[in-house]
């Protein structure tokens, strides 16, 4: 019997592939060499080399996007870093939101351990997310969000700065109550950029999310 793959291709052309991966897999390999990783599983299919343009956390599911050859690899990697690349996620967090949109505009800093936290003075660096609440369930609520910079679990520190972390999320947060949850509620939902032209991409997010039952996380 054929093992699924903890991915699929969503799009792709002779400079980019656009794939959507499963919650659970590493973008790109680990220190232990004989974990699975996204990155690999793609250049073992497509027998060649690939390049890496950015990542997604290990337990993140959603688009993720690998350059075919150095020059795209090039224009991409450009596109992250002057911010001409809009991304949007959802997630499903702890606790009911009360502005249904808002801004976190925090700095974020490396504590250590590789773990990330908002900081007040001149040693972080400047990250700012949007939010718009799409839905309320009794005790969680689902959220859309749009980051105009990309730092290290951004996403994640930002909600668990204003009180609200992602479920399931072990890291920021309580982790006897975060224990309880299936998975990290936090999916990379839609990218677009402009190459040769202008593209846009979208994976649906999880039926989990938009029908969120709180005793079956």
């Amino acid at each position: 019997m054929k093992t699924k793959q903890p991915y699929f291709i969503i799009s792709e052309n002779s400079d980019f592939i656009v794939a959507e991966k499963d919650a659970g897999i590493s973008s790109i390999p680990e220190n232990d060499l004989s974990l699975p990783n996204l990155y690999s599983l793609l250049c073992d299919e497509y027998k060649s080399k690939l390049f890496i343009v950015h990542r997604l956390d290990k337990d993140v599911s959603g688009i993720i996007l690998f350059a075919k050859n150095e020059r795209a690899h090039k224009d991409l990697c450009k596109l992250f870093e002057t911010r001409e690349i809009k991304k949007r996620y959802s997630a499903v967090v702890t606790g009911l939101v009360k502005n249904n949109t808002g801004i976190i505009a925090k700095s974020i800093k490396e504590f250590g351990s590789g773990r990330m936290g908002v900081t007040n003075g001149n040693s972080g660096k400047r990250s700012i997310t949007n939010y718009e609440v799409k839905k309320c369930f009794h005790n969680h609520t689902l959220v859309e969000l749009t980051p105009t910079t990309g730092r290290r679990h951004q996403l994640r520190v930002h909600l668990y700065s204003i009180g609200h972390p992602v479920a399931g999320d072990r890291m920021y947060g309580d982790d006897n109550l975060q224990c309880k949850y299936k998975r990290l509620y936090l999916h990379a939902s839609e990218l677009e950029f402009h190459l040769d032209q202008v593209y846009h991409f979208k994976s649906e997010v999880p039926s989990t999310f938009i029908n969120f039952h709180e005793d079956k996380v």
